[in-house]
C-alpha cells in the first residue's frame, strides 16, 4: 500500500461537494483493482475518445462491486433499489416537464424491475422506459412548435417556480401545457432582451426542443444501462458514483497542471446550468463577478450573438464554453434573489495562473485604547501540494507566518472561507504550525480501523478501535505561531479545510468564524477502475473523524461567532444532498498535554460568550450587514418563483448601472462583498487581544 499522506486529499466533485479522496495500489484483475483517485469534476478544459458503452450483462457485476467495496452499505436491500428509482427519474426529467405524474407510477415498477433483474443479465423492460421517453419528448416539441405558432406577446405576471424539488409533475395535458409556456416565456424574453429579433428567437426556441427529442432518441435502451449505474451508485450516498470512460477522462484531465479554460465547475440543476465551484486562478473567478448557485443562462462567442442554453444538455454547454486560450466568451447569468438578477459577465479563456492558488498575506492595522495594533490576515484558497507541482501550501504558509513574526503582528486570521479542500498531509502539517504535536485527523474504513495522522508524538489513549498512527515529522518550534487566532469558515469551506478548522477548535487553539457551519463532508472515496474499457467507479470507502473523535459528515465545525451569510446557504451542505451518509463518533486523539503546558492560550467558553456579544452588537448596527440580511430575506421570500415583469424590470435598472461604472469598478465592487466578514473576524481578534476594547473600533487603510 501506498503511505497513507499519499492516498487522501480533498475537493469538489460533480456537484461541487468536495470529498477526501484516496489512492492504493494498481493491479490489472479486474473490480477489485484501485487506481489513484481523481476529482469527478466536469470542467472547462477540452476532452475526446470514444466512452465504451456498459452493457446490461456487467452491470450485475457493477452493482455488487459497488456494495462489496462501500463503507457502510455492504448489500442490496429494498430501500436502496427504490432510492436507485428516485434518482434514476431525476435523471430522465430533471426539470419535472416532460414526465406527467402518472408516469411515475408506470416507470417505477419498469426501473426496479432492471435493478432486480440485472443480475439475470435481463434489462428489457428498459425499451418501455425508452419508448415512454421518446413519446413524451414528442409531445413536448409539439406543445412548444403550437404556442410559437402563434403572435409572440410576454405575460407580465407570468412566474414560474425555478426550485425543481417543488415544482410537481404535471398531472394533466393542460397543466403541462402552461408549464412549457411559463418556460418558452422565460426563454424568449431572454432571448430578445438579449437583442435578438423575435422570429429568430421563436427559431432558436423550437431548434432547441427538436434538439432535446433528437438527445432522447440518441439515448436508445443500450445507453439507459450507464443511466442506470449512475442511478444506483448516486443511491448509495452523494458522492458515489458510476464513470463512463467520457466522464474518467474528464477527471484525468483535471489533474493536468497546465489547464485552459474558464475554470469553473458547472452541473445541471432543473434544467438550468450552475456554477457549483470557481476555481481560483481561473478566468471566471478573476471576473470577481460571479458566485457559486450562479446560473447560466446564455452563451456567447465573440463578435457572434447569445445563445439561449436553458434546459440544453449540460455537455452541449460545457462545449460552447469551452475554447482556446485568448479568446473570449460572454455569459449571461441569472441569480436568483438579489438585486442584480441578470447579467453579462466576458471572461478571456486561458490557462489557470497556479500562483492565484497560493497563499498569500496581508496586513491590517487596527487602533483600540490609544494603542496601534497589526494584524496579518493569510488567504488560503486551497490544500495545494505534491511532488509534481513543487508546491506546497503548508511549506507557503509556514514562510507567511515567519514574515507575520517579523511584521511583529498581534494576531493572525487564517482564511479558509472559500477553500474546498486539498491535499490531507498538507492540512495535517499545516494545523501543527498552530498546534504543534499531535494528532490532528483520523480515518476509520469499512472494517473498523482508525488510522490516525499526527505531527510528532500523539497519544491515542484508550480506545476499543484497532488504531494504528502515522506521524509527519514535528514541527521546530521556531517555526510554531502560538499567538491569537481566528480562523474564517464558510458553507464552503469543505474537506481538508474542515479538518484544519475542526483541529483547531477542538485543541481550543482559535476562534472559528463565519457561517453557521463548514461544508459537512467527512467521507472518503477509493477510484476502482473497471475492465474492459468500461470507465469506473468510485466508493465511499471511509470516514474521517476530528481529534476530539467527532466526524464532520453533515454536521461540519460550527462556527464559535456565527455572521450571516453572503449569499443563501439552504442548498450548500452535506445535508442538503440526498443519502448523506450519518455522522459517527470514535474516541478523542487529542494527546496529553497538560493544560498548564500549552503554549497557546486556550479558547474557553467564557471568552466566546464575550466575542459573540461584541460581535452582535457590532453586526446590527453595520450597514454592510444589514444590506445582505435583507438580501437573503429576499432571496428566501421568493421560494424560488421568478416573476417576468420583475425579471424585466431588474434588468433595466442593472444595465442603467452598468452603464455608469468601468469593468475595473465592476468587479472591485462585487470583491468589496468579502470585505465586511474580513473586517468583523478582525473586529474579533482585537477583542481577544483587547478583550476591553469598544465596539466601535477604528479602522486604518490596508497596507
Amino acid at each position: 500500500m501506498y503511505n497513507i499522506r499519499r492516498k487522501q486529499t480533498a475537493d469538489h466533485t460533480i456537484r461541487g461537494n468536495p470529498g477526501i479522496l484516496r489512492k492504493a495500489p494498481v493491479s490489472k484483475k479486474g473490480f477489485g483493482v484501485l487506481l489513484p483517485l481523481i476529482l469527478a469534476m466536469i470542467l472547462l478544459w477540452p476532452f475526446a475518445s470514444q466512452a465504451t458503452e456498459l452493457t446490461c450483462s456487467r452491470l450485475s457485476m457493477l452493482m455488487e462491486a459497488f456494495h462489496a467495496k462501500h463503507y457502510a452499505l455492504r448489500s442490496a436491500t429494498p430501500e436502496i433499489r427504490m432510492q436507485a428509482v428516485d434518482q434514476m427519474i431525476k435523471r430522465l426529467d430533471p426539470s419535472r416537464s416532460l414526465l406527467y405524474e402518472s408516469d411515475l407510477g408506470k416507470l417505477t415498477p419498469l426501473l426496479l424491475e432492471v435493478f432486480e433483474s440485472a443480475e439475470k443479465g435481463n434489462c428489457a423492460s428498459l425499451s418501455q422506459v425508452y419508448d415512454l421517453l421518446v413519446a413524451r419528448a414528442r409531445e413536448n416539441e409539439a406543445i412548444v412548435k403550437k404556442i410559437l405558432e402563434q403572435s409572440y406577446r410576454p405575460d407580465k405576471g407570468t412566474q414560474l417556480n425555478i426550485d425543481v424539488s417543488k415544482r410537481p409533475y404535471p398531472k394533466t395535458f393542460a397543466e403541462k401545457q402552461d408549464l412549457l409556456k411559463k418556460m418558452i416565456q422565460f426563454q424568449m424574453e431572454n432571448a430578445l432582451l438579449a437583442g435578438i429579433d423575435p422570429t429568430e428567437a421563436k427559431k432558436q426556441q423550437i431548434h432547441r426542443y427538436e434538439l432535446q427529442t433528437m438527445r432522447v432518441v440518441e439515448q436508445n435502451p443500450a445507453r439507459l444501462i450507464t443511466t442506470s449505474a449512475e442511478a444506483f451508485a448516486r443511491a448509495l450516498d452523494p458522492h458515489t458514483s458510476y464513470l463512463s470512460v467520457k466522464n474518467l477522462e474528464d477527471l484525468q484531465i483535471q489533474m493536468q497542471l497546465s489547464l485552459e479554460g474558464i475554470g469553473a465547475v458547472l452541473s445541471s440543476d432543473a434544467g438550468f446550468t450552475t456554477i457549483e465551484e470557481l476555481i481560483p486562478g481561473g478566468g471566471a473567478e478573476k471576473s470577481g463577478l460571479l458566485k457559486p448557485k450562479d446560473k447560466i443562462i446564455a452563451v456567447a462567442q465573440e463578435g457572434e450573438r447569445p445563445v439561449d442554453v436553458i434546459d440544453m444538455d449540460l455537455r452541449d454547454v460545457v462545449s460552447m464554453i469551452r475554447g482556446k486560450k485568448g479568446t473570449r466568451v460572454t455569459l449571461t447569468i441569472l441569480r436568483q434573489g438579489e438585486s442584480k438578477d441578470r447579467f453579462d459577465v466576458t471572461i478571456l479563456r486561458d490557462k489557470i495562473d497556479m500562483k492565484d492558488q497560493e497563499a498569500k498575506i496581508s496586513y491590517e492595522n487596527r487602533t483600540a485604547g490609544g494603542r496601534s495594533y497589526r494584524f496579518g490576515v493569510i488567504d488560503l484558497p486551497s490544500f495545494y501540494g505534491g511532488e509534481k507541482q513543487g508546491k506546497s501550501s503548508y511549506e507557503d504558509v509556514k514562510k507567511l507566518l515567519a514574515e507575520a513574526k517579523q511584521q511583529n503582528v498581534d494576531g493572525i486570521v487564517l482564511n479558509l472561507s472559500r477553500n474546498g479542500g486539498g491535499l490531507l498531509d498538507e492540512a495535517v502539517r499545516l494545523a501543527g504550525l498552530f498546534v504543534g504535536q499531535g494528532g490532528i485527523a483520523a480515518v476509520k474504513d469499512s472494517r473498523e480501523r482508525v488510522t490516525i495522522l499526527a505531527n510528532g508524538l500523539a497519544a491515542p489513549g484508550k480506545s476499543p478501535e484497532k488504531r494504528k498512527i502515522i506521524k509527519f515529522p514535528a514541527e521546530d518550534s521556531r517555526a510554531l505561531y502560538m499567538g491569537p487566532l481566528v480562523v474564517m469558515t464558510s458553507r464552503l469551506s469543505a474537506s481538508a479545510s474542515e479538518i484544519v478548522a475542526g483541529a483547531l477548535k477542538d485543541y481550543r487553539r482559535a476562534v472559528i468564524v463565519g457561517s453557521d457551519h463548514t461544508y459537512g463532508k467527512g467521507s472518503v472515496q477509493t477510484l476502482i477502475p473497471l475492465p474492459m474499457e468500461l470507465g469506473a467507479m468510485k466508493v465511499t470507502t471511509g470516514l474521517y473523524f476530528l481529534p476530539g473523535g467527532q466526524s464532520t459528515q453533515k454536521t461540519g465545525v460550527a462556527a464559535d461567532v456565527s455572521l450571516p451569510g453572503w449569499f443563501a446557504l439552504e442548498e450548500i451542505g452535506e445535508a442538503a444532498l440526498d443519502y448523506s451518509l450519518p455522522p459517527q463518533a470514535i474516541a478523542p486523539f487529542l494527546g496529553t498535554r497538560d493544560k498548564g503546558a500549552l503554549p497557546w492560550k486556550p479558547v474557553d467558553e467564557r471568552l466566546i460568550a464575550v466575542l459573540k456579544s461584541k460581535s452582535q452588537a457590532r453586526v446590527t448596527k453595520d450597514g454592510e450587514f444589514a444590506r445582505i440580511m435583507k438580501e437573503n430575506k429576499e432571496a428566501a421570500d421568493t421560494k424560488g418563483i421568478i416573476q417576468l415583469d420583475d425579471f424585466r424590470r431588474r434588468l433595466e435598472k442593472e444595465n442603467i448601472d452598468r452603464e455608469k461604472q468601468t469593468h475595473a469598478e465592476q468587479r472591485q465592487k462585487a470583491r468589496e462583498q468579502y470585505a465586511p466578514f474580513v473586517k468583523e473576524s478582525l473586529n474579533i481578534l482585537l477583542d481577544m487581544v483587547v478583550p476591553g476594547a469598544p465596539p466601535a473600533l477604528t479602522i486604518n487603510k490596508r497596507q
